[in-house]
């Protein structure tokens, strides 16, 4: 499932950024391709599906609620761009004369499909999936420390003694 997240909020967020509309200007004998990246791109699906794919590497690090509120997160991201992808391409098509739409638009939409079915799937299945070991977790304070007390600590430390060894008072 993540791999497929990943994937497509990857592939989503390429085809985000190249050219969505292709112009043909005649000259003479040749056929002129001319881009202008301003116009012709999707930096609003860019955008999301990278929020998505950032999404994929949170979820591997969480745990329990925070996994399942992340996969969430991922889901809505992917859907964001996609009332307005195939719309915006057409707007640009007609909007400038010779040209027409290429074929991102379509993997776009079908990628962040793809991101979202991943996410709606990683939040069912999440709570069954490993978690990250506690090891890098922050230590907690032994049994008879209070950890609110900072001056008690910063004291004991004074003292020579160190307030995380089990047996301080």
């Amino acid at each position: 499932m993540v791999l497929l997240g990943v994937a497509a909020s990857g592939l989503a967020a390429y085809a985000g950024s190249k050219d969505w509309i292709s112009s043909h200007a005649v000259t003479g004998a040749s056929t002129l391709m001319t881009s202008q990246n301003d116009d012709l791109t999707s930096p609003g699906t860019t955008s999301l599906a990278l929020v998505a794919l950032a999404a994929w590497g949170v979820l591997l690090v969480t745990r329990g609620w925070a996994r399942r509120t992340v996969a969430i997160l991922a889901g809505i991201a992917a859907l964001g761009p996609i009332p307005g992808l195939w719309g915006s391409a057409h707007h640009l098509t007609t909007s400038h004369e010779g040209s027409h739409a290429t074929g991102w638009p379509w993997v776009a939409a079908v990628s962040l499909v793809l991101a979202a079915t991943a996410a709606v799937l990683a939040a069912i299945w999440a709570p069954s999936w490993p978690e990250m070991g506690r090891k890098y977790d922050a230590p907690q304070a032994p049994a008879g420390i209070d950890t609110d007390d900072n001056a008690g600590l910063w004291r004991q430390l004074s003292e020579g003694r160190d307030p995380t060894e089990d047996g301080n008072p």
